[in-house]
């Protein structure tokens, strides 16, 4: 028998659920479900940003383009927050591209209504200011990280993260896109993944990885990790209910 597709609701996102009977209903009407799927590219760089989503069960990543080619990831974002907001306030420019690493649906809202509901409604703007200093906090941790920390716990920090946000153990993942992440050879990730799986922490498939061992994925990580999702838990109460 064929699974039921649920319903997105816009309260799928953490965000949107945090707030008030009231303060929804003011922004409800501004509100549209879209689809995101994965591979697309919702902003490019440089370009002019027109609207801000709200993932359900997309993630999408922010990734810096290099004059050689190569991408690396700058912040990613799930159902515990939004994006094509907090980099809009001046130029409305995109300084990066935002890419969808999972499909899965979003709420969306054109930039001059979520502005104009942070103006009318201090408690959306008050949510808003929460999750920008949380996701500063994520940016400048994984820079940090990037510095300092070997790739197999740099790699354990972002299948944990991408977890977290898709709410499953299986995580339509490929070596290729990994290492773009994460900024280094495909190579690399696939003795990374290799020893992740030989110590029983992940099954690697086809164009997926599945989280066999979450506890021991959360020893082999670096202490980013917690340290990112304790400022998210701090800022945004119940921003990991499905981790």
């Amino acid at each position: 028998m064929a699974q039921v597709r649920r319903t997105p609701q816009h309260q799928d996102n953490r965000l949107l659920a945090a707030l008030t009977p009231e303060d929804f209903a003011f922004l409800e009407p501004n509100l549209a479900i879209v689809d995101l799927q994965r591979g697309q590219t919702l902003f490019e760089i440089g370009e002019t940003i027109g609207h801000t989503y709200f993932p359900h069960d997309a993630m999408v990543s922010l990734v810096t383009i290099m004059h050689d080619g190569k991408s690396v990831e700058m912040a990613t974002f799930g159902c515990e927050g939004l994006f094509g907001l907090v980099s809009a306030f001046v130029t409305r420019q995109s300084f990066g591209r935002y890419i969808v690493q999972l499909s899965g649906t979003a709420s969306r809202a054109e930039l001059n209504a979520m502005h104009e509901a942070m103006a009318a409604r201090p408690a959306i703007q008050n949510l808003v200011l929460r999750f920008t200093e949380a996701l500063m906090a994520q940016t400048l941790q994984s820079v940090a990280c990037n510095a300092v920390h070997g790739v197999e716990a740099r790699c354990c920090r972002w299948i944990l993260m991408t977890q977290d946000r898709a709410g499953q153990p299986d995580l339509p993942l490929t070596q290729e896109f990994l290492a773009e992440m994460i900024g280094v050879q495909r190579s690399t990730v696939s003795d990374v993944a290799r020893a992740l799986q030989d110590k029983g922490l992940i099954r690697q498939g086809r164009g997926m990885i599945t989280v066999t061992d979450r506890p021991g994925l959360e020893a082999a990580s670096c202490e980013c990790y917690a340290v990112i999702r304790q400022k998210f838990e701090q800022l945004l109460p119940h921003s990991y209910e499905r981790g």
